[in-house]
C-alpha cells in the first residue's frame, strides 16, 4: 500500500499482468514496493531491471550477504523502514545464522564496526555513508581508499551501484509511502544465474 493509487493483480491487465506474473512471489504476492508503479509498468519494469542486476546478478563478485549488508545500512542512514526490513529479512536468509544476522543489524545501527566487519567490509561501509549522506563531498581519493583496501575497479562499480540504487529505492519508498502492509519480507529475485527470471521467492 502507498498514498498513490495501485492497481491490485486481480484487476491488472496487458503489460502489467505480464510484469506482475514475472515479479510475483507465493499466491500471487507482489512487494508494495513493485506495485506502487502500476500506474506506469515501464517505470517497474526499469526498477525491477535494475535491481536484479545491482543485487541479484551472477557477474557480481562481492558475496552477495555482504551486498544485502549495503542495502540494509544505506536503507539505515536513509531511515527507510520498509528496506531496511525487508532486506534484513533477505540477509538473514542468506546467512542461515540468525544471531550473525542480529550482530550485523546491531552493528550497523550502532557504527561499531571494527569487531563485525574485516577492514575491507568497513571501508565499503565508509564509502556508502559518504555516498548516501554527503555525496556533494565526494572525492578521488574515496576510490583509493577503496583500492587501499582490496577492492579491484569492478568491485568498486558494484558497491558504487548498490549504494545508488539503495538510495533511489529509498526515495520512492519514503516518497510514496510504501509500506510492508501485505508483503512477505525478505523474498528475492534468487536465480542470480538468469537475469530474466523476477520471480520473487
Amino acid at each position: 500500500m502507498s498514498w498513490i493509487k495501485e492497481i491490485p493483480f486481480d484487476e491488472a491487465e496487458g503489460k502489467l499482468k505480464q510484469l506482475y506474473k514475472r515479479v510475483c512471489g507465493p499466491d500471487n504476492n507482489v512487494d508494495n514496493v513493485m506495485s506502487v508503479h502500476s500506474l506506469r509498468p515501464h517505470s517497474m519494469e526499469g526498477h525491477m531491471s535494475l535491481y536484479k542486476n545491482v543485487l541479484h546478478h551472477s557477474g557480481n563478485q562481492l558475496p552477495k550477504h555482504y551486498l544485502e549488508t549495503l542495502g540494509v545500512y544505506v536503507s539505515h542512514l536513509n531511515q527507510c523502514a520498509y528496506c531496511v526490513e525487508h532486506h534484513f529479512a533477505g540477509l538473514s536468509r542468506l546467512l542461515q545464522d540468525e544471531d550473525r544476522a542480529t550482530t550485523i543489524r546491531k552493528a550497523l545501527e550502532t557504527e561499531e564496526f571494527d569487531t563485525t566487519f574485516s577492514t575491507k567490509e568497513k571501508a565499503g561501509l565508509i564509502y556508502a555513508k559518504k555516498l548516501t549522506l554527503h555525496h556533494i563531498q565526494m572525492v578521488q581519493e574515496d576510490i583509493q581508499a577503496l583500492r587501499d583496501n582490496q577492492f579491484d575497479d569492478g568491485e568498486i562499480l558494484e558497491v558504487n551501484q548498490l549504494v545508488s540504487y539503495f538510495n533511489y529505492v529509498n526515495r520512492t519508498v519514503l516518497g510514496l509511502g510504501v509500506d510492508t502492509i501485505g508483503d512477505i519480507l525478505g523474498l528475492s529475485p534468487n536465480q542470480s544465474d538468469d537475469p530474466n527470471n523476477w520471480n520473487h521467492s
